[in-house]
């Protein structure tokens, strides 16, 4: 099984959809590992996307991450990364395809309702960023 992370933004946090994008992700099969409801401040939001730091959309996009409550989820299922960007759609969505979350929940290019892991190995990482191993129950008994 592979893991990745979502990120329900700001944005979406905002117009009140996080029910119905988590509703999304576990009709495509996802095992929801954990998730929560959570503030990062701008320093977080810096080194969490400090991989783009020398992008010039990095300030803007961790000035946004920051401004209001975000919603991290733990996620797990077979080629997970692959098909969990499949799920969320082209960063803008004028460009995602119909039915995708972007497409259904995002405004614009910058504020784009949700963040999914780009590869496997950063979908470790990025949930170790906001969880503990303790954190993730998942499904198990």
């Amino acid at each position: 099984m592979e893991r990745t992370l979502a990120i329900i933004k700001p944005d979406a946090v905002r117009k009140n959809v996080m029910g119905e994008i988590i509703a999304k992700i576990t009709e495509a099969g996802f095992t929801v590992l954990g998730f929560k409801l959570t503030r990062i401040s701008p320093e977080q939001a810096g080194a969490f996307y400090e991989v783009h730091k020398e992008r010039p959309f990095y300030g803007e996009l961790t000035s946004f991450m920051s401004s209001g409550p975000v919603v991290p989820i733990a996620l797990e299922k077979e080629n997970a990364v692959a098909d969990f960007r499949k799920l969320i759609g082209a960063t803008d969505p004028a460009e995602a395809e119909e039915g995708t979350i972007r497409r259904l929940f995002a405004s614009s290019k910058g504020e784009n309702a949700i963040h999914g892991s780009d590869s496997p190995e950063n979908g470790r990482n990025e949930i170790a960023f906001f969880f503990s191993e303790s954190e993730l129950i998942g499904n198990k008994r």
